[in-house]
């Protein structure tokens, strides 16, 4: 029997997981397409895969990104800091645990240093958790899942707003990304982690999940499946568009 594990991607060993694309002109380990509305792309970037330059200690992920202005030639230079405030509650304090109170957790952090795509994918870790999950068979990885709330990505809001006759609120939470490795298709990965992207949603207070599948493309030329797939996952036809549907999973 075939031993199932579903990881969340959340730190740099969790997205070495990342499967590869069915077409190697892709990648999700570098695709931004949903990410940027305007330039994105989903194509193969090796060097979107190497440390960034001139990061190093910077963190991402409790507060959306690094330091305003950090390691930009164009931002002005720092102003002095201010006067001593007795008063002041210094932010390494807020961090000191309290002896007489349970420990509270520390929200995690992703280096900025760390390949692009995975600093995209942290954003959100101390406030929203993971936007992907990995599905891993006899430990191989072989499905891979993007999600996340709808601010997140900026090409499905704009795509959404084709679309008034969409539900306004409240916004749902969307899975841009379904995919399986060729060799691994028609044994069910992809539905099996779309359930759980679905599970792991409904627990964080979504009351509703889109797609926005792409009508008629080729299975290796699109990570966002076919409006049949999503039906089997238990979605229904929202929009019934000829090129850009809408597929929407009530959650409760």
């Amino acid at each position: 029997m075939t031993a199932i594990r579903i990881v969340d991607v959340r730190d740099e060993a969790s997205f070495a997981l990342i499967p590869p694309c069915a077409d190697p002109a892709f990648d999700h380990r570098t695709c931004d397409y949903w990410e940027d509305a305007e330039r994105g792309s989903k194509a193969h970037r090796a060097s979107w895969l190497q440390p960034a330059p001139g990061s190093a200690g910077s963190r991402v992920g409790s507060e959306g990104g690094p330091s305003p202005g950090a390691d930009n030639p164009f931002a002005p230079p720092p102003k002095a800091g201010p006067a001593f405030n007795p008063f002041a509650i210094d932010e390494e304090d807020r961090l000191v645990d309290n002896p007489f109170a349970p420990p509270k957790p520390r929200p995690q952090q992703i280096d900025a240093g760390a390949p692009r795509k995975l600093v995209l994918l942290g954003r959100g870790l101390a406030i929203f958790g993971s936007y992907a999950k990995v599905l891993l068979a006899d430990d191989r990885p072989v499905a891979y899942a993007q999600f996340g709330p709808l601010s997140a990505y900026p090409r499905a809001l704009r795509l959404r707003d084709l679309y008034p006759q969409l539900p306004q609120a409240p916004l749902p939470a969307v899975i841009t990304c379904i995919a399986t490795t060729a060799e691994a298709r028609g044994r069910g990965h992809a539905l099996r982690l779309v359930e759980a992207v679905c599970d792991d949603l409904a627990g964080r207070g979504f009351a509703a999940i889109e797609a926005y599948p792409e009508a008629g493309a080729r299975p290796d030329a699109t990570s966002a499946a076919s409006p049949a797939f999503w039906i089997a996952a238990g979605f229904r036809l929202a929009v019934d568009d000829e090129r850009f549907p809408v597929v929407r999973r009530e959650l409760g």
